[in-house]
This record gives structure tokens, C-alpha cells and sequence, in this order.
């Protein structure tokens, strides 16, 4: 069959249909009523020659042939945006838009001031809105348009579609109060397993990178309190005699708000973490996408693009 018998507006349905997996969300975001859609789909299945998606208990379920096209109609449809928008050809000066980032607080905290004072002097009314990772890749937000960027060091098993650039590279620190009744100059392993601990998590887990790491050596530390935040344990430790195992940039801003707060490298061996942005390819080829994340590259300064 030519081409110019084909619909290529069934291609973004398909793409809308395989990020949701419920008619009526997929209607709602094409703007087309639910009897629209239906019509639309069956047209699709006509030209692919497959149901493409079934019922199932939660809604759409995509057949063999739809996991398996999916991947090449994602790419063909990120290809036709950006030549869409090449062809408005808007100075970056003027252009409007709205970029959903997701990440965590102490993130917001090292890169907000800056990115937000660049992106009003190269792109005034380009608005910036932060989400909570909530301590996993918000995969289903970057395929949906939800989520423009997602900046971690927790993130794994990136789909094809997903690009990701490293940002960072940090170690973890021990932070405890000065003159902690059981660390000295020093902190031994231990001292170490003797205090009681604060952890950060974002998933409500307390069995963290350190916890594990000990269970190997056939230890464990005591954690007295998991907390939702990587910026409020360290204030916690200024305050009692808790100690908080952090990555270098939580500490670094610790030590200048606190000054009764003193830091240690981790007695236990730890590899270090590796903070990436993470975005889906259907913004690869966007402008406006594609400025913020060579700001937020350079004011986190690393280098490495990866796929």
C-alpha cells in the first residue's frame, strides 16, 4: 500500500494509546470523544492488520505487534514534531512554554538559584515546575509528556526510548554534631554502628546502599527514623546526637548552614553515586528541551552523553 493511502495522524493515536493504556485518558489528551476514538482505533487495526490493543482488568492491553512497533512509531513521531516546530522557527526570546522537572529536594536546592536567573535571560517566559521523584523514575510522566526531565541517582533500567547525560559524581559522608559523646576526631566503623542513625528515603525502604554494604560483612547499624527529605535530617543532627550518612553536596550545604556540625568520610566502603538527567526521546529534538538540559549539564558540571 502507497504511503499516501496511509492516515499518519493513526500514528500519534497509536503513541497516545501505548503511554496510557485507558481509552478514556488517551480521548481526553487527543481532544476526541470516546466514540471518535473507537472509530480512529479500528482504522488503526485496519492498517496494521492487528487488534494492536485488547481489554484487560485495567484497561488497554498492547498485542505482541504493538510492543514490537512501538519503538520505531515512538521515533517516527518525535521525527514530526521537531519538524513541525523547526518549521515555526520561534526565537527562543518569545516562545511560551511550561518544563516539568522531576527530582529531588537538595537537587532544587544546588540548581534551581541559577537555572531559574539563565532561563529568564534566554527564554523570559519559559516557566520551570519541580515535581518529587518520590524515589523512582517517573517513566510513565516522560512518555506521556508529564515529565519533560528527570534528575536522579537512583535511576536504573532506562527504557530504549529514554536518553540519559551524567551530570555528577558524588561520594557519601557521615555528618554528627561536635563533641558527639561517642565520636572522636575520627570516626571507626565501630563508633560508627554504635550511634544511631537518620536515613533519607523516599520510598518509605530502610534498607539503603549502606545497609546492604554492611549485611555483607555480616553487620548492621541502627536507624532510628527514615525522612522524606535529603535537606531536614542534617538539621536534625545539628540538633542531638543522630549521625547522617549523605552524598557531598548534602553535606557541603549542612556544614555552611550548621556550624556546630562536623563531617567524616563513611567508614564503611561505598561506591559512589552518579547523578543523571534523564529524558524520553520524544523531546530529544525539542529547542526549548534541549537549552534547559545544556544549562542544567553546565551549572552541574560534568560531561558524557549516553544512550
Amino acid at each position: 500500500m502507497n504511503i499516501r493511502n496511509r492516515d499518519i495522524n493513526l500514528l500519534y493515536l497509536f503513541q497516545i494509546l501505548y503511554q496510557e493504556g485507558l481509552a478514556s485518558i488517551a480521548a481526553e489528551r487527543l481532544a476526541i470523544s470516546q466514540p471518535a476514538l473507537s472509530h480512529r482505533l479500528n482504522k488503526l487495526r485496519k492498517e496494521f492488520d492487528d487488534p494492536l490493543f485488547v481489554r484487560g482488568i485495567k484497561g488497554l492491553v498492547p498485542t505482541p505487534k504493538a510492543h514490537a512497533i512501538a519503538p520505531q512509531i515512538s521515533r517516527l513521531v518525535s521525527e514530526l514534531e521537531h519538524f513541525y516546530q523547526s518549521e515555526l522557527d520561534v526565537p527562543l526570546d518569545k516562545v511560551k512554554d511550561v518544563i516539568h522537572i522531576y527530582t529531588t529536594d537538595y537537587m532544587e536546592s544546588i540548581l534551581l538559584p541559577k537555572l531559574l536567573s539563565e532561563i529568564q535571560k534566554i527564554m523570559p517566559f519559559v516557566q520551570i515546575v519541580t515535581h518529587n521523584t518520590q524515589g523512582k523514575l517517573p517513566r510513565k510522566m516522560l512518555e506521556n509528556g508529564q515529565c519533560d526531565i528527570a534528575i536522579a541517582g537512583f535511576y536504573s533500567d532506562l527504557p530504549s526510548t529514554f536518553y540519559q547525560q551524567k551530570l555528577k559524581e558524588e561520594r557519601l559522608n557521615v555528618l554528627a554534631r561536635q563533641d558527639h559523646p561517642i565520636i572522636g576526631d575520627t570516626l571507626s566503623l565501630d563508633a560508627y554502628l554504635e550511634c544511631k542513625h537518620i536515613v533519607t528515603t523516599l520510598t518509605g525502604d530502610l534498607n539503603g546502599v549502606v545497609d546492604k554494604a554492611l549485611s555483607l560483612m555480616g553487620k548492621q547499624r541502627n536507624v532510628i527514623s527514615g525522612i522524606s527529605s535529603f535537606m531536614i535530617p542534617a538539621q536534625i543532627v545539628s540538633q542531638s546526637d543522630f549521625i547522617l550518612t549523605c552524598l557531598d553536596s548534602v553535606a557541603d550545604q549542612a556544614m555552611d548552614q550548621f556550624a556546630n556540625l562536623q563531617r567524616f568520610n563513611s567508614p564503611v566502603q561505598l561506591s559512589t553515586v552518579n547523578v543523571f538527567q534523564i529524558w524520553h526521546e520524544r523531546t530529544q529534538h525539542d529547542a526549548i528541551r534541549a537549552q534547559v538540559r545544556k544549562m542544567i549539564h553546565s551549572i552541574l558540571d560534568e560531561n558524557g552523553i549516553d544512550r
